[in-house]
């Protein structure tokens, strides 16, 4: 295993493997069509249930406090992605990224991993878009049988019905798909900021105090069940006071989840170096921001102990006399989470479509369609696994497993990035993640930290994927990789470095 962990494919291959016939990826996008992604990805069901839920059994009224937390957390991370996509401007993210610093191994694990985030999530999420869907016809009077839709649903059509739609758009070409996001983008924001505009005039001060709720002990978890953090090290979580504030931070913290898929689209970003930076560091400080200002309306329009945990922002208008705007309050959600399905989707099939280049995955695979530019064998396989499991597997259980996945990637792209700069301290880079290596090695530790705190049952079942992951990569990936046909090891020793240099975008 020593000599696949050695096998690091050098920056300078992976730019030039861009321009390989057959696998070139058309350049559309812009730095805001990369923010509106971002955007697109990152508010979904938090924003509408997450602030409820945390503020009455965990944080009280200073779940602001929460998200500001979590928000610094994924910038650390951000920050850290900024620098890897406009330096090594390629399909695949994290995978990617740990390809030109960690080696070929932690590349496929990364690679694995980011199933558990993607895929899984876009199942996840499309299980939730049946759910508000059938919500708002209810609400309209014509509701879906729940055996055929909604979270308990024995077949649920819908969630089948928007992943196979998505897929149709992401086939259709990346321009089509950011233009269809754009409009999506433009409802959900558009009902994110009547909520905080109307909901502003209904706040009642008295409803912020105490804005930190004395302390009071968390309901202990036992076995596996429990966080793991109490597990190792006999950590007794709380709820409220300063305590609840960080608990609640690693709860909220998967509200942010998705703006690294903005990586994902970096071969089909017109200026990568520059308008990556830009797309994934301004869409997640336009989200915390946005996240905070609801957060803060909805403790102050309702007390925190009577906030629903599962539609606060509606049942809140309802509290003030505003019942009418809980339907737009739902069109908003379906709109959220109908991006959401979509760019989870998109970033999948970007990084199998790089594992497929690299000749990890069968290399047929990766096949551009010559008239839309995209990948369409890799989007149709992504579209059919994320219909079937979200038709037919009750994800609950698993949900948990798309927060753990996120964090991994996080934690490896932070060291990737103090790897990279002592091994390659050569490369231009026009975004540099600041007072390095201190940053990176705070958000490894607080990704890591966050990791700690989901229950020890979610971690076994992901070192059960890792290693399935890893069989698959011993019987296939290692003996069919490009690596392992003769390519270059050493990213020292590329002897065609300039050019392909010459060949990345400026």
């Amino acid at each position: 295993m020593a000599e696949n962990r050695a096998r690091v494919k050098n920056v300078e291959d992976s730019i030039r493997d861009t321009d390989e016939p057959g696998h070139q990826l058309k350049r559309h996008l812009s730095g805001f069509d990369l923010a509106v992604f971002g955007v697109g990805v990152i508010i979904g069901t938090g924003i509408f249930v997450l602030t409820g839920e945390v503020a009455r059994t965990t944080t009280g009224p200073a779940v602001a406090l929460s998200f500001v937390i979590a928000g610094v957390v994924c910038g650390l991370a951000a920050l850290c992605y900024a620098e890897f996509a406009s330096t090594v401007p390629v399909a695949g993210s994290a995978y990617t990224f740990s390809y030109a610093t960690l080696g070929e191994f932690v590349a496929w694990i990364i690679g694995w991993d980011l199933v558990l985030e993607l895929a899984l999530g876009a199942a996840t999420v499309s299980v939730g878009w049946s759910g508000y869907l059938n919500q708002l016809l209810g609400d309209l009077g014509i509701p879906l049988p729940t055996s055929i839709a909604g979270e308990t649903a024995t077949v649920n059509i819908p969630a089948i019905v928007i992943a196979v739609v998505m897929t149709g758009v992401l086939i259709l070409g990346i321009k089509f798909s950011s233009r269809v996001t754009s409009v999506i983008v433009a409802i959900k924001v558009a009902i994110v900021l009547l909520v905080i505009v109307v909901g502003f005039f209904y706040v009642k001060a008295e409803n912020y105090s105490p804005f930190v709720p004395p302390a009071e002990p968390a309901e202990a978890g036992s076995g596996w069940s429990a966080p793991l953090i109490q597990t190792l090290f006999g950590f007794a979580p709380s709820n409220f006071g300063v305590g609840g504030i960080l608990a609640g931070a690693a709860i909220v913290f998967f509200a942010f989840i998705g703006f690294d898929i903005v990586a994902t689209a970096a071969e089909e970003t017109k200026d990568p170096k520059k308008d990556l930076p830009r797309g994934i560091i301004g869409s997640l400080a336009v989200c915390t921001l946005l996240y905070v200002a609801v957060s803060l309306v909805v403790v102050g329009m309702q007390r925190y102990t009577e906030l629903s945990t599962e539609a606060p922002l509606a049942d809140a208008f309802r509290s003030v006399g505003l019942p009418f705007l809980s339907g737009a309050i739902s069109v908003g959600a379906l709109a959220g989470l109908t991006s959401v399905v979509m760019i989870l989707m998109l970033g999948q099939s970007r990084v199998l479509f790089a594992m497929s280049r690299d000749h990890l995955l069968p290399p047929g695979l990766g096949a551009v369609h010559p008239k839309h530019g995209t990948p369409y064998k890799i989007t149709v396989i992504t579209g059919v696994v994320v219909a079937l499991l979200a038709g037919f597997v009750p994800l609950s259980t698993l949900a948990e497993l798309v927060n753990i996945g996120t964090l991994f990637a996080f934690v490896l792209v932070s060291i990737a990035v103090i790897v990279l700069r002592r091994t390659r301290p050569d490369l231009p880079r026009s975004f540099r993640v600041p007072f390095v290596p201190v940053l990176p090695v705070v958000s490894a530790l607080a990704c890591l930290y966050l990791m700690l705190n989901l229950p020890g049952e979610t971690w076994l079942r992901f070192a059960v994927w890792m290693v399935i992951g890893v069989l698959v990569y011993a019987v296939y990936s290692r003996h069919h990789s490009r690596l392992a046909a003769g390519g270059s090891l050493d990213p020292a020793t590329a002897g065609e470095r300039e050019s392909a240099r010459d060949r990345a975008p400026d």
